[in-house]
């Protein structure tokens, strides 16, 4: 295929006013994004449920259980932070292409070879440090695709496809683990991933990176690369609006991701039947799905934002049930309304892609990704010792506590008065105060800043002066955490 500027869309961008769900599905590169990402989000649920379980049965420990959940999470960090300028400097559909294919193959080793678990988590390990490479390049396709609003329900569609593709994973990983034993279950997601790399290669233009690197002897490319993807995360993290904004998309899915991966564990030391481990976890994709379809498609984009430490709150309450041990219906009717709790990260999307500067915004998505799955690493990994410790359901329960004090900060950042000073939400003060700052931010404190008209298109999208917008990034982006990404658990 030829050659095609990364900036010329394969249709023309959906209008950020007014979208609708239908709008963002008629962009052809969207749809195919979106497709080859239900494939591999369900691939990843079919591996995390296989080995987690088999990890679990071989050695009985809750805590390598929980560790064996979220191993393909928390090495994203180092990649992103050493590898991450790669998401802007290199092609979009040769990075994505290498992606999936490393994927494809470290999984066909561990199904087809007999490793020692530790040898297993480390190979899952060094493949996620790829990982935040290949999603930073897709999300800033998609995000070069759909402009405002028609973001956000672009990110919604994909949260949503993303819980119906955990679930289609974790039922097609039970009859797998059925009929082809924990091990040799995992040779579906390879076949997955192998599916979508080749869609990919076949369908997807190719792009040119946003930015051009200027031609570096072969000797220096990896210090260049380095010292380049070292410094854009600097100059993210020095902006404190941007910090804010990947604060709130990181913390709560860490919280209430720990109590999660407990599950497998959980069901085995209540003595629950044979099976109970996947209907349970499903049952938070399901509320995923829900939750994302009721915020998506029926709140303003200004409610949305609004209710972000409400949502948060319901992310975190219902584990609190676990402590008391109750029946298995129960468990699931808790686990459900968690799921719903995760559309929080949909008041937190159009902002964020408003704060970051276009020509950073491959390592920026590649950031957020990498911290989501880092702290859906850490979250299991400190829950999980805890569970060591103590009882299983206490320690579900003391992750929903932390998600709950979260979303206290959230709300009581939200009260604070319009005009005082933006340190922990991350905006800026402004020449005026107030309702009188009415003018544009000021623009010396963001690295690399250019005139890409962001701050302009926020006002626009929230169409209210900026000093009032000062209270609502306050509240929305102070201290909280994670799209969810996941999310994605996503992805």
């Amino acid at each position: 295929m030829t050659s095609t500027p990364a900036s010329a869309s394969a249709s023309a961008p959906v209008p950020s006013d007014r979208a609708t769900y239908r709008d963002v599905l008629a962009n052809p590169r969207f749809r195919l994004l979106f497709g080859t990402r239900v494939l591999t989000v369900t691939a990843d649920s079919l591996r995390i449920l296989t080995l987690s379980t088999l990890i679990y049965a071989t050695t009985g420990s809750p805590l390598l259980g929980a560790i064996t959940f979220g191993i393909g999470f928390l090495p994203q960090l180092v990649g992103s932070l050493l590898l991450g300028s790669l998401s802007d400097r290199l092609r979009p559909r040769r990075l994505i292409v290498v992606g999936y294919a490393l994927e494809c193959g470290s999984t066909a080793v561990v199904a087809f070879v007999d490793l020692p678990v530790a040898v297993i988590l480390g190979i899952v390990a060094l493949v996620a440090c790829a990982t935040p490479i290949f999603q930073g390049a897709s999300t800033r396709l998609v995000a070069e695709t759909l402009s405002g609003d028609a973001y956000v329900l672009g990110r919604s569609l994909s949260s949503m496809s993303g819980s119906g593709a955990q679930l289609l994973g974790l039922a097609c990983g039970g009859v797998a683990v059925g009929f082809l034993g924990a091990r040799h279950a995992l040779l579906p997601t390879a076949a997955a991933y192998f599916i979508a790399a080749a869609i990919v290669r076949l369908r997807l233009p190719d792009l040119d990176p946003p930015t051009s690197a200027a031609v570096a002897p072969a000797a220096a490319v990896p210090r260049a690369l380095l010292r380049d993807s070292v410094a854009g995360n600097k100059a993210l993290f020095a902006d404190r609006r941007i910090r804010a904004l990947l604060l709130a998309q990181w913390l709560p899915v860490g919280c209430a991701v720990g109590g999660e991966s407990l599950i497998v564990p959980y069901t085995g030391s209540r003595g629950f039947p044979l099976g109970t481990a996947g209907a349970l976890m499903a049952c938070v994709p399901v509320g995923m799905l829900i939750g994302n379809l009721v915020v998506g498609r029926f709140l303003e984009p200004a409610r949305r934002e609004r209710l972000v430490a409400a949502l948060v709150a319901v992310l975190g309450l219902p584990l609190l049930g676990f402590a008391i041990d109750p029946p298995w219906a129960a468990c699931a009717g808790l686990l459900l309304v968690t799921g719903m709790g995760f559309a929080y990260g949909l008041g937190l999307q159009r902002e964020f892609l408003d704060a970051v500067p276009e020509t950073s915004r491959g390592q920026a998505f590649g950031l957020l990704s990498a911290g989501n799955f880092t702290f859906q690493g850490v979250g299991p990994t400190a829950f999980g010792a805890v569970a060591e410790l103590a009882d299983i359901g206490p320690a579900i329960a003391l992750s929903g506590a932390a998600t709950l004090a979260v979303a206290a900060r959230l709300w009581l950042l939200r009260r604070r008065p319009a005009g005082v000073d933006g340190v922990v939400t991350g905006t800026r003060e402004h020449a005026g105060s107030g309702a009188d700052a009415s003018g544009p931010a000021d623009r010396g404190e963001r690295p690399h800043e250019q005139r890409d008209g962001a701050e302009g298109r926020a006002e626009q999208a929230y169409g209210e002066p900026t000093g009032r917008r000062v209270q609502r990034d306050r509240g929305d982006g102070a201290a909280g955490t994670a799209e969810y990404t996941e999310a994605e658990k996503i992805e």
